[in-house]
């Protein structure tokens, strides 16, 4: 009987889960725009009286919280990422009333003005935050020890190709368009630099979920890891990574198993065969070494790990992995 009641526990908690992670999901994508508690709990299809204290004890923040410190977030990003843009333009952008809201805001989650903030990038860790991750060496290293080789542009697609020398190994860096992929997720909220068992415990969990249903397919389905949180920016005791596989578009989720869409765009794309240790090596390779010089910015959508091998397979153990960072030009 304990069994059974810690079993319909734990059914119960992971439907609660999914239904938040729809409204994450629709914030993040509608950040810019006005957000109802109305509109969030019909997402979440709890009822509004409700919504709140369930949202909060999944989350960690109330909502008001979370809405307004991912809107912030977005607009540090802009704020270095589109130099040209007015901060007055960005607070708009980002879903701010006006300039007096937003400057409240930005101040009470950077404790310091968005323009200092902007001007002044030594600031942008000014909350002592422990940016401890696989991206977060990435604007500090500035690609150590990345020497550059050469640049071609195929003749036939026009994609272009950036080849350098990272330690030994020789890195290609390739700018072309993926289309839309459709995933199933499960979501991570918090740490995860070098805790490997976290990432093979969730992609497990997956799995088990994907087997029986005849979605893990061999040479078809993709396994991905999408972060959605800039750890420079977002505390790490926030940060969402949500670790997928390739679907069908009509695929059905329940629980807390959700489905999402990698959004179709021109991507920059860094082919790399490294140890374990080496992933903060190979961001600070795409986003400290490749991007100030290919003449592309960040946009709005999510960096993500494609593996493309099992390291237990490889003779060397090395992950075979392309770090795909979304661009646009500068």
């Amino acid at each position: 009987m304990a069994e059974y009641n810690d079993a319909r526990k734990q059914a119960l908690r992971a439907e609660y889960v999914g239904r938040i992670n729809r409204v994450l999901d629709y914030i993040e994508q509608n950040l810019g725009t006005e957000l109802t508690l109305k509109m969030l709990a019909k997402v979440a299809n709890f009822s509004e009286f409700h919504f709140h204290r369930i949202f909060k004890s999944i989350v960690g923040e109330t909502l008001n919280q979370f809405i307004q410190r991912r809107r912030a977030e977005k607009a540090a990003a802009m704020l270095i990422g589109n130099p040209a843009k007015s901060i007055t333009e960005i607070a708009f952008d980002c879903g701010f009333s006006g300039s007096a809201a937003f400057a409240r805001v930005f101040k009470e989650n950077f404790g310091i003005s968005a323009s200092e903030y902007r001007n002044d990038n030594s600031l942008i860790n000014s909350k002592n935050r422990k940016t401890d991750s696989r991206m977060c060496e990435a604007k500090s290293n500035f690609g150590k020890e990345l020497n550059f080789i050469s640049f071609t542009i195929d003749p036939v697609n026009g994609n272009q190709l950036w080849r350098y020398k990272m330690n030994t190994n020789e890195v290609k860096v390739e700018v072309k368009d993926l289309p839309d992929m459709h995933v199933a997720y499960l979501r991570h909220i918090g740490p995860y630099k070098g805790n490997e068992k976290l990432f093979q415990g969730l992609f497990e969990k997956l799995c088990m979920w994907a087997g029986p249903r005849g979605l893990i397919r061999p040479d078809q389905t993709q396994f991905i890891s999408i972060y959605h949180d800039d750890p420079e920016i977002t505390e790490e005791e926030k940060l969402r990574t949500d670790v997928c596989i390739t679907v069908p578009e009509d695929t059905k989720v329940d629980g807390e198993i959700g489905k999402a869409v990698i959004p179709a765009g021109q991507y920059g794309i860094g082919h790399f065969e490294i140890n374990t240790n080496e992933y903060p090596q190979a961001w600070a390779t795409m986003m400290g070494g490749w991007l100030p010089e290919s003449g592309y910015q960040c946009d709005d959508r999510p960096c993500f790990e494609w593996y493309l091998n099992d390291p237990k397979q490889h003779p060397e153990g090395k992950c075979i992995v392309d770090i795909c960072i979304p661009v646009k030009p500068l």
